[in-house]
């Protein structure tokens, strides 16, 4: 069996007993890792001077090896905090309003990436399979190539890909979409994701389909198809029954006296839906007066990014809409809106969800979005809780019994809160059935070895060479 080697911009490191950060990508990476004999390469999370960047960092833990690289201070501007997080990611969620494209920037990242494939190309064997993930490093195999790495390079994209018209707007999309064709198998949360894609390539001409989710630019082909993510499924409807006997629940469930539980947990960005939602549930309170006191909104929402303006900018207007919305419609002994500025702990967010009656997942845009998959699988299946849903979340596609709407419709969507406060046990469990079947049918160990497989044995018509149509 082949070694595996991850490359992703960050390392999620195990602690001093050998376990995987929390997280079900973590887990099932690690899973196959281990299995495989494998490397994990990515950022430190650590900037230096230009002059003080070190060799490696490297970890070992059982049969997985850690290889961690320090960027510079410049890299760090122009790489992560430019050109990823201020370009690639507002472009990726159709929001080319944000979008702050620089030379400088775009130079950064891709400079960045060669550094990358610098620091990997010592430490890859002849038959390492490379798996990299998301938006940080797409030019990662592009620069690989052309360092003479023939091993079969894998890539998955965490984000949306946007359709034609949006990614086109960014002035080096010849070169993020060229880059992408220098990995085997290319792999997108959603068909309409592989699709936006398949249409980038035939409005730039870059490349054709060959066969079903085959592709071909000049003489080389590869793979791009869609492999939604999932969670552990089993083991997090444990840790939620677990959790419930916890005396974290009990103190909430007592602070709640009585009132029922709406939910909504988010990192904080403006992709997520954050004030939209806020505004649809003071619309819902609003309209259905003898909802007031009877409810809780117990939004959690960790920083993120805080370092980007418009993050920062956002962390207050959340907080005021927050306390606006509190301040006109609570009460002395009742706060409509509960919200937390910090991230919990798996286990007690996996308990918060099983007791709400109702979690809000409602993305302008999302990838996928684990919390709905989570929420669902923390369930108690006698009395389950109702998941509203984004249409425009990857993870839609797959839980089609939840409660879809627009969350740009903010009166539509107070309607469909007060459905599915009122909705009949039964439906619930009907609901909580289908969607559970789809998580345990594709959970992020079936993910990984969806992937992996392709990865490992999609070797038809297999190119002789990469060809960067860049440069050629």
């Amino acid at each position: 069996m082949s070694r595996l080697i991850v490359v992703s911009n960050r390392v999620p490191i195990p602690d001093e007993k050998g376990a995987a950060p929390a997280g079900g990508l973590a887990v099932a990476l690690q899973s196959a890792l281990a299995a495989r004999g494998g490397l994990w390469l990515g950022w430190s999370g650590e900037s230096r001077a230009d002059d003080a960047i070190g060799p490696l960092k490297m970890l070992r833990d059982g049969n997985i090896d850690y290889a961690l690289t320090d960027l510079t201070e410049r890299d760090v501007e122009e790489y992560y905090q430019g050109f990823a997080n201020r370009v690639l990611w507002p472009i990726c969620h159709y929001r080319l309003d944000l979008a702050e494209y620089g030379r400088r920037e775009m130079a950064g990242y891709f400079r960045v990436n060669r550094f990358f494939a610098s620091r990997l190309l010592p430490l890859i064997a002849d038959d390492d399979l490379i798996w990299v993930h998301d938006y940080h490093l797409i030019p990662l195999a592009a620069e690989l190539r052309r360092q003479g790495v023939k091993n079969r390079i894998g890539f998955f994209l965490h984000i949306p890909w946007p359709a034609p018209d949006v990614f086109m707007a960014m002035p080096v999309h010849e070169e993020i979409l060229s880059s992408l064709t220098a990995y085997d198998v290319l792999g997108f949360q959603t068909e309409h994701d592989r699709e936006n894609f398949a249409d980038c390539l035939a409005r730039q001409g870059t490349g054709m389909r060959s066969g079903p989710g085959r592709f071909s630019v000049g003489d080389r082909t590869f793979t791009a198809k869609s492999y939604p993510i999932g969670i552990e499924t089993e083991e997090f409807a444990t840790l939620a029954q677990r959790a419930a006997e916890t005396s974290l629940h009990k103190r909430m469930l007592q602070s709640l006296d009585g009132k029922g539980l709406i939910i909504g947990v988010d990192r904080l960005d403006y992709s997520k839906g954050i004030t939209q939602r806020i505004d649809a549930f003071e619309s819902f309170l609003k309209r259905n007066p003898d909802s007031q006191r009877n409810v809780t909104l117990l939004q959690i929402t960790p920083k993120s990014r805080s370092e980007v303006p418009e993050y920062e900018a956002m962390q207050r207007a959340v907080a005021e809409q927050a306390g606006r919305v509190n301040g006109a419609v609570g009460t002395v002994d009742w706060v409509p809106i509960r919200y937390i500025n910090r991230s919990l702990r798996r286990p007690a967010l996996a308990g918060l969800y099983r007791m709400a009656k109702l979690a809000l997942v409602t993305p302008l845009r999302d990838g996928m979005n684990l919390v709905a998959k989570e929420f669902v699988a923390a369930q108690n299946e006698i009395d389950p809780g109702v998941l509203l849903l984004s249409r425009f979340a990857g993870a839609a596609q797959e839980l089609q019994e939840a409660v879809l709407v627009n969350p740009y419709d903010v009166e539509g969507t107070a309607d469909a809160m007060a459905r599915s406060l009122a909705m009949p046990v039964e439906e619930r469990r009907d609901r909580w059935r289908a969607m559970m079947k789809t998580l345990r049918a594709n959970d992020v160990f079936t993910w990984c070895d969806t992937f992996l497989h392709d990865l490992t044995t999609d070797q038809s018509e297999r190119p002789t060479r990469w060809v960067d149509t860049q440069r050629a």
